[in-house]
């Protein structure tokens, strides 16, 4: 199918393609930059470009074309609408049931795109929840799985960053990002796109990424700006006026909008805090009140920002987008609208704002060129207050700098007319605060996912967002007021669903938090439990469960630490978020042998590579890693903890059915067992393999849960081995594991029967053991550090081992 077909399917639009749409699918190579004025269709360039190119394109081309579409949006009200576009594109393709789109906001994600690395994916996400994955430290996941998605956001994708103007310090961390993979090395091609209307390349300039290797953009050529439907669009005019009200006066503000608001129209007021915007929207609501007032009470008031849970943020956007009631529509929101969100006000109120913002604000009236004549669209901005002392207009002018204000002020004042044809003329400052950014050393540690002993990771937001704008996840749940220790039976200690969470700036839940210090919990993985939770504990990402009585949102108005009022708590089901010592995989419908599984798996495995372009000495060291990955099991610790009753006789089982026992040995892992046996080379299918082959193969085994990777330690809690003659024990123990424990003999498939075996925990010491061989950590050190593997490539390894396991884990469920 030619582009020009496809895209008319896709849209429904008899128009077809705008020519930067056509030029962006059919080009030979991708373009890096894409500066497209707003409004005119950017996300369906990029998306359905992508997806022709992986359908249709050449074979050259579609080799080219990254499998994985990833999205990444700096604001979460563009992510439903972004999935519900390119869900209606799918449907009008009859590509629904072969594409999906999974949005990734963190809680517990019913789409598994990560157990099929060999599909084609699109995923949408914000910055926050894409690079914190791409990071390895995903906000609002289970731990154990971050590596997956580090290994695949790493490898055969292609990243969009849309509206990258709103993305501060997350602009510089995906130019980093494109310049390590460049420098580490990677599986699968990986490629980056920046968009903006008001794109500089030299944002970009970092400490590994050059401009000069971004190429030429993709924009309007200067015929396509004359060509109609585009010069409508291109030429909407946008009267510019200033308000009499000024920043920090929800009061007047109000006011004002309400005099200057239409009826049958949407009028728009874009202010820069949610403080803000909650103060002004509800100053409006007591206008509304008022009988005969400036305000019909039948016009629809709407408050939009990004301090929602999904379903109430969600119905805001719909009424926003809504067509006007006959007395209209007002719409107080944040920055949220800036980018992507199709809405076309009549009138446009937005406080000030750094050029490039305002820019993006400005394209959010008369969008489509609907208004003209007398009758065309007003920008009406709002100042700060001129009476104000410094440090009283540093404060009004946050999350922005007050130089950035007076710069865009100054352009403001060179207008009377803000059409991207006016705006053409005007240069773009665009001040780009970055204190943060992220070296290639802080991206080599971050491949490590072990915890502190304090239970403390590495914080990764300063290379996310900046200021203010950096969260934590909150959801409610019905706790007793006597509990102050949740009962893991109940059903309030459930992990939380998607939409349950409510993104919170993480020092306004400190504030909260120390308020509340018996009614807020975080989950403890090692102790399986919901702990409370001191200052110390809050640091962005992170999910923490809160007691409804304690309040703090409200439906209509979102987060509010200072609410007093009971939340009333969405329904979940019953399921713990994912405790160190679980095994949740190990439990099915159906009892399974170590021999039957690890098949099972292998098949799996061999449906993922067929897919794949990888040598066959990677498919060769993924398939003895599979063939070896559980082992383990075979280990009495593990037989111990098996529901009763087994089908029949003296087998080793590795999947079961029923109510497990819990592990005699707090902590024991079973795949450290497996890594051991495999460093011991007990069986002639591993004879021939090299030394740093061995290695590889033993971390993709020890790996496959996401629990033992680059370390070996006893862990918090864990019990030491029994003292002998009245002497503390000085046998070495691990996870469970302790040196001197033994497999029994164990049978995989292909014929291949070893043991019993002896496990050492030799190589959990530092250097070098007594028989020679280097330890666990100087193994694994090494394989991070080798120009041949390196953390991007190990990280794709171990998540196409786990997604065949996970898929196996799956048979008979």
């Amino acid at each position: 199918m030619d582009f020009d077909s496809f895209f008319r399917q896709a849209t429904g639009l008899e128009t077809g393609p705008y020519p930067f749409q056509q030029r962006f699918a059919t080009a030979p190579s991708l373009p890096h930059l894409v500066r497209i004025p707003t409004g005119l269709g950017k996300t369906a360039a990029v998306v359905l470009g992508w997806l022709w190119r992986r359908r249709y394109a050449s074979e050259e081309i579609r080799r080219q074309t990254p499998r994985r579409l990833v999205y990444c949006l700096p604001m979460r009200v563009l992510v439903e609408q972004t999935r519900n576009a390119v869900a209606g594109w799918l449907h009008n393709l009859s590509l629904q049931n072969e594409l999906g789109v999974h949005i990734l906001m963190g809680g517990e994600e019913a789409e598994d795109w990560d157990i099929y690395p060999e599909r084609d994916a699109i995923l949408v996400g914000t910055q926050d929840m894409l690079l914190s994955r791409v990071l390895n430290r995903g906000y609002g996941m289970s731990r154990f799985r971050w590596p997956v998605h580090f290994g695949l956001l790493n490898n055969g994708a292609l990243w969009v960053f849309d509206e990258v103007q709103l993305m501060d310090v997350a602009v510089a961390t995906s130019a980093q990002l494109d310049g390590f993979r460049r420098k580490l090395g990677m599986f699968e091609i990986t490629e980056s796109i920046w968009m903006s209307a008001t794109l500089d390349p030299q944002w970009l300039k970092t400490i590994d990424f050059q401009p000069s290797w971004l190429g030429q953009p993709l924009e309007l050529t200067h015929e396509e700006k004359q060509q109609s439907p585009i010069a409508r669009r291109y030429d909407a005019k946008k009267s510019l006026q200033k308000a009499s009200s000024h920043m920090g006066q929800p009061e007047q503000l109000a006011q004002e909008i309400a005099q200057a608001h239409q009826a049958g129209t949407l009028t728009l007021a874009i202010v820069n805090t949610v403080e803000r915007a909650q103060a002004v929207y509800e100053e409006l609501v007591a206008l509304q009140k008022k009988k005969g007032g400036i305000l019909a009470s039948d016009a629809r008031l709407v408050l939009v920002h990004s301090r929602f849970r999904p379903h109430d943020r969600q119905q805001a956007m719909q009424h926003l987008l809504a067509d006007p009631p006959e007395a209209g529509t007002i719409g107080v929101t944040t920055q949220v609208v800036e980018a992507g969100v199709d809405v076309s006000a009549k009138t446009l109120f937005s406080e000030l704002a750094p050029w490039s913002s305002l820019v993006q604000r400005f394209g959010r009236c008369n969008r489509r060129g609907e208004f003209s004549g007398n009758d065309a669209g007003t920008v009406i901005w709002i100042d700060l207050p001129g009476d104000a002392d410094q440090q009283k207009q540093e404060k009004l002018a946050l999350p922005y700098t007050l130089p950035a204000l007076k710069e865009a002020r100054k352009k403001l004042n060179q207008c009377q007319d803000v059409s991207p044809r006016s705006l053409d003329s005007l240069a773009v400052p665009l001040h780009l605060e970055v204190d943060q950014v992220i070296r290639l050393r802080d991206f080599v540690d971050l491949f490590d996912t072990t915890a502190d002993l304090s239970g403390n990771d590495i914080d990764v937001s300063r290379f996310i967002r900046s200021g203010e704008e950096l969260d934590v996840y909150v959801f409610w749940r019905d706790i007793p007021a006597e509990v102050f220790v949740p009962d893991v039976s109940q059903s309030y200690a459930a992990a939380p669903q998607r939409e349950e969470l409510c993104p919170v700036p993480y020092r306004q839940f400190r504030d909260f938090a120390q308020r509340h210090r018996q009614d807020v919990w975080r989950w403890d993985t090692l102790e399986e439990r919901w702990a409370a939770v001191t200052t110390e504990h809050i640091y962005p990402g992170q999910v923490f469960l809160v007691r409804a009585a304690a309040g703090g949102y409200q439906p209509g108005i979102g987060w509010d630490g200072k609410s007093k009022r009971k939340v009333a708590p969405i329904s979940s089901p019953l399921a713990l978020p994912e405790a160190y010592d679980q095994d949740q995989p190990s439990s099915a419908a159906q009892w399974q042998t170590l021999e039957e599984h690890t098949r099972t798996v292998l098949d799996e495995l061999d449906r993922i590579l067929n897919e794949l372009n990888l040598a066959p000495s990677l498919r060769k060291i993924l398939r003895l890693a599979a063939a070896w990955h559980d082992v383990g099991k075979a280990h009495p610790v593990f037989q111990q903890a098996l529901p009763d009753n087994p089908p029949s006789g003296s087998k080793i089982w590795a999947k079961a059915a029923g109510n497990w026992k819990r592990y005699e040995r707090k902590h024991f892992r079973h795949e450290l067992a497996s890594a051991l046996a495999v460093l011991q080379r007990p069986h002639a299918s591993l004879d021939d393999v090299q030394d740093q082959e061995l290695s590889l193969i033993a971390y993709l085994v020890a790996a496959h849960h996401g629990k033992v990777r680059l370390s070996i330690r006893s862990m918090p809690g864990e019990a030491a081995p029994p003292a002998q003659s009245g002497q503390p024990s000085e046998q070495l123990y691990a996870r469970g594991i302790w040196d001197g424990d033994q497999l029994p003999q164990v049978v995989l498939p292909g014929d291949v029967s070893f043991g019993p075996i002896t496990l050492s925990l030799e190589p959990m010491k530092l250097g070098h053991g007594a028989n020679g061989e280097p330890s666990w950590a100087a193994r694994m050190l090494a394989l991070r550090d080798s120009q041949c593997w390196g953390p991007i490539r190990l990280a794709y390894l171990e998540a196409l081992l786990r997604a065949a396991d996970m898929r196996a884990s799956r048979v008979g469920t």
